[in-house]
């Protein structure tokens, strides 16, 4: 059984069908539901923090731990994973490390305390650190490189971000009965989709040695899985210590011996993660790969992106339920739309950046994303809907559907098949450790600007509105700034990167 998917277009001749099997489209369905697992776990206990926060007696400063701790874990070890898959290979990797979300899944829906939680949170990270590289590199590698493997990447990267935006609203429906099930729901889905993988992800040979498929060896021979580990630990250890200052800093005080001392140890380390990867043989990051085509560009311009967009919705959540006093449901509705634009830009994506190249997209999904912050300034403790939250309700939709499945194309461009993996390694490392960082940051100008409560009987309203407004001020200032990098002229191109350009 096949289908049409995609047309492929040689130079100088006709569009010509393309057709995937049966098993390529449950292949694809597999991975890309894997994805929007991963996704849809971020930003549905976002939708849940009000609620777990006051039956487990949280504040602000903890509640960020329960985000914070996935999306490290997550980041932290991307590169690893991506090198673990290789290695290994593939589909064992990407089975193994999706049966261990599953379980944290289910042990986080049931435990009280707050620290197993957030322990649970930081183990879905690093289970969808090995996921999500090795879903990458499958598509890689049973999809032809052009215009087929661009289409299969869109829909895998659009799946992604539906899966953050309608985690939204999935994320009220499960608080609606209780924040428990925002952990729970994930299990008999990733037991699933295990099952399915068992069918449909085909067998591949471990140490990257199938035929044109080095995607993990950069620099060609055996690969040490030490090296990469001593550049995880030190990376996981250098970004978990910064963000940990960043949050505890307003509480301990920014000149407090501490806070230097928090400060001065994560540098070290994540200078001694710069030093290891630029004496190993096989680094988990080569940085001179920043210095080619968008590259570099396109990694700060997701940092800016997720980064903004995270640290937005976790205020946005905050606000629309503790100073508005929505019900969980009334706010997954009410940040609908923004959901259903994403998921609709699938089937269109690719079709989008063939048309109009994917730097325009990526410009104007970042300008789109700021406006929608800066209109966001004008809430009050007593918004109209439809006149001062669903104009940026739409606007952050349409921006993150333009530019994130844009951003993640252009970072691959014009790199030499040999480093695909290690381009897409990188990007999706920059997004979610950037979206860390700026969350840290917004948390901890929200907890210096007044109590970190979180609200409650006799909290003044516009009090609670003022302490939370420095962190919307930063979602759309850094958003400005990826908007402005973005723009900057291109100093070098490649032919590849040409070729996704108009």
């Amino acid at each position: 059984m096949t289908s049409t998917s995609t047309l492929e277009r040689p130079a100088g001749e006709r569009l010509t069908p393309v057709r995937w099997t049966r098993a390529q489209w449950m292949l694809l369905l597999v991975l890309c539901t894997v994805l929007a697992l991963d996704a849809l776990d971020v930003s549905m206990v976002g939708v849940a923090l009000p609620s777990i926060g006051t039956e487990l007696h949280l504040g602000t400063e903890s509640l960020q731990w329960i985000v914070s701790a996935y999306v490290l874990g997550y980041g932290s070890l991307l590169l690893l994973g991506g090198r673990m898959a290789d290695l290994l290979g593939r589909r064992r990797i990407f089975l193994i490390a999706l049966s261990v979300f599953a379980a944290a899944s289910l042990l986080g829906g049931l435990v009280d305390d707050p620290a197993l939680l957030i322990a649970t949170r930081f183990l879905k990270g690093l289970a969808a650190a090995f996921t999500a590289p090795a879903g990458f590199s499958i598509i890689t590698t049973n999809f032809a490189e052009g215009r087929e493997r661009n289409r299969a990447v869109s829909i895998f990267t659009t799946f992604g971000a539906s899966g953050f935006s309608l985690g939204l609203v999935v994320g009220g429906l499960m608080t609606a009965m209780s924040w428990r099930w925002t952990f729970l729901v994930s299990v008999p889905v990733a037991v699933a989709v295990v099952l399915l993988g068992l069918k449909y992800i085909p067998r591949d040979n471990a140490a990257g040695n199938e035929p044109g498929k080095e995607q993990g060896r950069a620099e060609g021979g055996n690969q040490d899985s030490g090296h990469d580990l001593w550049g995880a630990v030190t990376l996981a250890a250098g970004m978990l210590g910064l963000v940990y200052t960043l949050v505890a800093a307003p509480g301990n005080g920014w000149g407090s011996v501490a806070t230097i001392a928090g400060f001065v140890a994560s540098a070290a380390v994540l200078a001694a993660f710069a030093v290891i990867e630029n004496h190993v043989r096989h680094p988990l990051i080569r940085f001179s790969i920043l210095r080619e085509g968008w590259v570099a560009r396109a990694n700060l311009s997701a940092v800016g992106l997720f980064g903004s967009y995270l640290s937005f919705q976790f205020i946005l959540t905050l606000y629309l339920q503790s100073v508005l006093g929505w019900s969980p449901l009334g706010m997954a509705l009410a940040l609908l739309p923004t959901g259903l634009l994403v998921a609709s830009s699938a089937p269109f994506a690719d079709r989008l950046i063939d048309k109009f190249g994917a730097p325009r997209l990526i410009l104007t999904g970042l300008a789109s994303l700021a406006l929608g912050y800066l209109l966001f300034l004008r809430v009050g403790t007593s918004p109209n809907y439809v006149t001062d939250i669903l104009p940026s309700v739409l606007l952050l939709g349409v921006g993150f559907a333009l530019a994130f499945p844009s951003i993640n194309v252009q970072a691959t461009a014009g790199i030499r098949n040999s480093e695909q993996g290690l381009a897409a390694g990188l990007i999706q490392t920059s997004t979610q450790v950037g979206a860390a960082l700026v969350l840290a940051v917004t948390t901890a100008m929200v907890s210096g600007h007044g109590s970190s409560s979180g609200g409650g009987a006799g909290v003044d309203a516009a009090a609670m509105l003022e302490q939370y407004r420095p962190g919307l001020i930063l979602s759309a200032a850094v958003a400005l700034a990826a908007l402005l990098i973005a723009a900057a002229p291109s100093r070098s191109r490649s032919r590849k990167q040409v070729a996704v350009e108009p």
